[in-house]
């Protein structure tokens, strides 16, 4: 039902146009015919008419205000659209501040529509002041959650710690690129090729890691483990050269190699270096950093452990 009623009140670019040439054709075709008149004596007699109070009703006025709140919603939409077209070629301007400016000129377009719809409708202005304040409480209670997404993604526009290609990690694991921010929710495209609309609120009430906020580096971390027997000075010279010598390892930040502790059946160390661009993947060079430093210990005669156990028997005349 919202659906349909999301494309009555806003349907294409093109549909808006040709259903605007109808009701102009359509309008012009009565009055000239001389249709017109008679139309809306017939709707505004006493017939289809009724009284609230010192209200009183027609049918005309209802076909009035849904033609006129119709009509308005299609302009609105119409120049909505083309505004958010003409902002998305002003390259000059970042996407968080375009996608901002895009907002608040939709508001106001569709704001001033509202105001020009009560006013053809004779509607006192003044007299929606108790009006406006049960809306205040209706918005307060019952679209608490869609005005929470709506004011949080000010929030995000206007600290811009979250941007358009950005690359985030939700917390509770879900990670991918930002590809929109709307009023009520982000769209984030997932590795798999997922598009998923988080709820803007996420971004301000839970924790959010932004790997590329500030830059572009990322750290990759490798635990790998050698036999007690192996020469150690000559394990870690090996990780760290098989770090090295892969192509994406920044030269900027040096590759680290730490021996973290001496476990129950092996040495444990802990390889850490950094790639510039961590938008074109992590696991890749992890995957060929690992392929290298097995290929290296097999050369160089470095077993890598595995856990084994001994069992003493006590009494080895029981088995027979």
């Amino acid at each position: 039902m919202n659906k349909i009623l999301t494309r009555l009140l806003r349907p294409k670019e093109w549909i808006v146009k040709l259903l605007l040439a109808i009701v102009v054709v359509a309008f012009l075709a009565a009055a000239f015919l001389g249709y017109l008149n008679p139309i809306i004596t017939f709707l505004d007699s006493d017939t289809l008419a009724f009284q609230v109070g010192e209200t009183r009703i027609s049918a005309y006025l209802v076909v009035k205000a849904l033609l006129a709140i119709t009509l308005l919603f299609w302009v609105a939409g119409l120049f909505s659209d083309l505004s958010e077209k003409k902002i998305k070629t002003l390259r000059n301007i970042k996407a968080s501040n375009r996608s901002l400016i895009t907002k608040a000129l939709q508001i106001f377009i569709y704001f001033i529509a509202a105001l020009i719809a009560l006013d053809v409708l004779g509607i006192d202005l003044t007299a929606l002041t108790v009006l406006g304040g049960a809306i205040g409480i209706g918005i307060g209670f019952g679209l608490q959650k869609i005005t929470s997404n709506f004011i949080s993604g000010l929030i995000l526009l206007f600290e811009k710690s979250i941007e358009e290609d950005d690359l985030v990690e939700l917390e509770d694991g879900t990670a991918g690129f930002v590809r929109h921010t709307g009023a009520r929710y982000t769209l984030i495209e997932t590795f798999e090729g997922r598009e998923l609309m988080i709820p803007n609120e996420d971004f301000i009430t839970k924790r959010v890691t932004n790997w590329t906020f500030s830059n572009t580096k990322g750290r990759i971390d490798i635990d790998v483990g050698v036999s007690y027997g192996s020469d150690l000075e000559k394990a870690s010279e090996l990780i760290l050269e098989a770090a090295n010598e892969h192509p994406r390892c920044s030269k900027d930040t040096a590759a680290e190699c730490f021996l973290v502790e001496f476990g129950d059946s092996s040495v444990n160390f802990t390889l850490f270096f950094w790639v510039d661009d961590i938008i074109e993947g992590r696991k890749r060079p992890r995957s060929d950093v690992l392929f290298s430093i097995w290929r290296k210990f097999k050369e160089n005669n470095i077993e890598i452990p595995f856990p084994q156990r001994d069992l003493h028997i006590k009494n080895p005349e029981a088995l027979k």
